[in-house]
């Protein structure tokens, strides 16, 4: 192309108002030199939510997101908060509260199909209000759904009508937890987003915030996805997050184990029973990850023979991309139901109530905690 139709192409995309660029496919405005040729002109992102309702979210860390929000609070906005429940402590947004303020926050806590379907969901909406309330969130309502077997979103939808009002919609949420999924919901059930997109433009930002405009004048604001790099799935290369991320209902795998002995998730992580009487620990993880136990005194040589082999995924040539293990120790007290979780992994829950001094190694930076148990 010329230099002279290079400076008539369009700068800005005719959907979200994002500065359009060429080169970088995954950061907001990306559009590909052939799209100039359609009209309207308007960015990847767009065109997927036109053509294929697909709300691709582009990712920021937190810092920016933070600033993102800074002006929500100031104004008349309902926000829907939405988390993975596999990893609720790795995708809650620490410290939302003080950016919106007084505005209602709606908690979509997305794939509860992975929990037995035995579970009591009245305590389920309990353990999550009381983890909320630690982190200082307040919400008005607490919604369980399932992106993947589309669950839940009726009575979500419901709950946006009921307090939604005269105000703006704000979704937000980190990667990889079904924010795409409920934007299209909303997208279909709020928004004639097709004749919307090829009519007028919707101011966007910097920071590809895409304003999805309502019969009523109000807007669906799509927020990037946060990424946290302390979960898992941030960590792996693309053909492990399978093994990460649990497609089906988790299968718990319980094992009787006697102080001194060892547990190797695959070659993403190991779990060491230092200290206590024989118990059992019941492991919460995707049933694609294998499980290999051995004892603690040999677990450093086993690793350093079959990391990447026996013990994988990783494979080894990616190995070394992740950070060097860290060894992270908890004394677990007598008469406690508690969970280790480890984000975007699982969680391992202490069942016995005689106490136990455990460790956990996994990659520097990724979150390990203790907590009531979920289950």
């Amino acid at each position: 192309m010329n230099q002279e139709s290079e400076t008539q192409r369009p700068v800005k995309c005719n959907g979200c108002g994002i500065k359009l660029q060429t080169e970088h496919k995954d950061l907001p405005g990306y559009i590909p030199e052939v799209a100039f040729e359609r009209e309207p002109v308007i960015c990847q992102r767009c065109f997927r939510i036109k053509n294929y309702n697909e709300a691709s979210s582009v990712s920021v860390n937190q810092d920016e997101f933070l600033r993102l929000l800074s002006g929500v609070g100031e104004k008349n906005a309902l926000v829907i908060h939405i988390v993975d429940l596999f990893d609720f402590e790795g995708s809650l947004i620490s410290g939302l509260q003080r950016f919106v303020g007084n505005n209602p926050v709606i908690l979509a806590v997305n794939k509860s199909d992975l929990l037995p379907k035995v579970t009591n969901w009245n305590k389920m909406r309990n353990w999550l209000q009381q983890r909320c309330k630690e982190q200082g969130l307040r919400t008005v309502e607490i919604v369980l759904v399932s992106a993947k077997r589309n669950q839940g979103f009726d009575r979500l939808l419901e709950a946006v009508t009921e307090q939604r009002g005269q105000r703006d919609v704000y979704v937000v949420g980190a990667t990889n937890v079904g924010k795409s999924t409920l934007i299209n919901r909303l997208i279909s059930d709020y928004s004639d987003l097709e004749q919307e997109l090829t009519t007028s433009r919707y101011p966007g930002t910097t920071l590809d915030t895409v304003k999805i405009p309502l019969d009523d004048g109000h807007y669906i604001i799509d927020t990037p996805g946060i990424v946290y790099p302390w979960r898992y799935s941030e960590l792996v290369e693309r053909q492990d997050l399978e093994a990460v991320m649990p497609e089906n209902t988790l299968k718990p795998a319980v094992y009787q184990l006697n102080e001194g002995q060892t547990l190797f998730f695959g070659g993403l992580g190991r779990f060491d029973f230092v200290q206590g009487v024989h118990q059992s620990f019941t492991c919460y993880i995707s049933s694609t990850l294998k499980i290999h136990r051995t004892k603690l005194e040999r677990a450093d040589s086993l690793y350093q023979e079959h990391r990447g082999v026996m013990l994988s995924p990783p494979a080894s040539d990616h190995m070394d991309k992740l950070p060097q293990w860290q060894r992270h120790e908890f004394s677990i007290s007598k008469g406690t139901q508690t969970d280790l979780f480890i984000s975007g992994l699982g969680w391992i829950k202490v069942n016995g109530t005689e106490g136990a001094v455990v460790a956990i190694h996994v990659p520097r930076g990724v979150k390990v905690l203790t907590r009531p148990s979920l289950i």
